[in-house]
């Protein structure tokens, strides 16, 4: 006997630990997780936020209120670098919750976004209200919460969600970086370019490419490896912390080796995350902003009157105050709330900025970071 048609669809429930409720359309994956509940203000490039590891023990919500009308494009690796199409092997998020969805036409999409989301077990819900809900993280702060996908004619209780966010771990508490790290080191690349090492705290494939367009070998390594001097014969002529997951203050293993004297004459730069814990490296502190940096518009302000136009996606910031005496200075600030968007020291041998210079959403005029930082490389080489 055929289901029922309110038996075969899918209902979707956001459920946040303050006590409030959204209820929307299921798609996806039939699932219930929980995590840490943040947005994000960009239009475009979904695949790549939802593959983005920063976003790991997290569930996005999208402010751009209609998603997927370009589908998935093939997600495999590359053939010209075998890195994944996308910023990482896999969806990362626990779970995405979006507006509305539309039907997709590109002809070099792979599959829907719903089909995508199914495949990789992760629940999406559509119809909700999500200006209501950014305005609410927004004055409440981040907040965790459970996203629930099911029969819609079987909807959990309030109490059971509350029940399930009790249960799980806090955000901070969990182990988010060993997760998106690789287990061993590689090398990337060929040629007589700079050797280039990466301390891998789930690093976006789009870093490594940027750097890899700039003619270096990048040798790869876990989150908690140390940096050889040499590798296979060759000089490390630089070093490079990207982005991940989790708070930076618990990665100590990675804290205390970016503090080695021997690293710190090696050309370092950070980005996000990478900013973060080469402040903590030097002795700086950082602190958990109310709701984050998440979008492909933000601005960042330049002491000599520049301003710029990065990507970001963070949760965390260094404070500037904690800078003095650990020969680090301020270099940008976000004009919005004054935090601290990148860093140096006084021989310009490190180099640290929040937001993500490779990024691509449009401008690309930050990525003379890059080309700084290579060119310091090369002569150490």
């Amino acid at each position: 006997m055929p289901a029922r048609a309110d038996e075969s669809r899918l209902g979707g429930t956001l459920f946040l630990e303050d006590g409030t409720r959204f209820d929307g359309e299921g798609f996806g994956a039939p699932a219930r997780h929980v995590g840490e509940v943040v947005f994000t203000t960009g239009m475009v490039g979904y695949p790549e936020s939802l593959t983005d590891p920063s976003f790991r023990g997290q569930i996005l919500s999208f402010t751009y209120p209609l998603l997927g009308n370009y589908g998935i494009p093939p997600t495999g690796p590359r053939a010209s670098d075998d890195l994944p199409a996308l910023e990482s092997g896999r969806v990362q998020v626990r779970g995405l919750v979006v507006r509305g969805t539309t039907r997709p036409n590109h002809w070099a999409m792979g599959r829907t976004l719903e089909e995508w989301l199914a495949e990789e077990g992760v629940p999406g819900i559509r119809g909700l209200d999500t200006r209501r809900l950014t305005e609410h993280l927004r004055s409440r702060g981040v907040l965790r919460g459970a996203v629930h996908v099911g029969p819609e004619s079987d909807r959990p209780s309030d109490d059971e969600l509350a029940a399930a966010i009790r249960r799980a771990p806090q955000y901070a508490d969990e182990k988010l970086v060993e997760e998106v790290s690789p287990r061993a080191p590689s090398v990337l690349g060929t040629g007589p370019g700079p050797l280039v090492a990466v301390l891998d705290c789930g690093v976006k494939s789009s870093i490594l490419r940027a750097l890899l367009a700039r003619g270096v070998r990048v040798l790869r390594l876990p989150y908690d490896h140390e940096v050889p001097r040499r590798w296979d014969g060759r000089r490390v002529a630089g070093l490079v912390v990207g982005n991940g997951p989790g708070d930076p203050a618990h990665l100590k293993t990675t804290i205390e080796e970016l503090g080695r004297p021997s690293n710190r004459d090696v050309p370092t730069l950070g980005i996000c995350l990478g900013h973060q814990l080469v402040a903590l490296a030097r002795g700086g502190s950082t602190f958990k902003l109310k709701y984050g940096h998440r979008g492909q518009n933000k601005t960042i302000y330049f002491p000599d009157g520049r301003a710029l136009i990065v990507s970001e996606n963070h949760g965390y910031a260094v404070d500037p105050r904690s800078l003095r005496g650990t020969g680090l200075e301020p270099w940008a600030t976000n004009p919005d709330d004054g935090t601290l968007e990148g860093l140096r020291n006084g021989t310009g041998r490190l180099l640290a900025l929040q937001g993500h210079p490779e990024g691509h959403p449009g401008p690309q005029e930050a990525g003379f970071v890059f080309d700084q930082f290579v060119r310091r490389a090369r002569r150490r080489s």
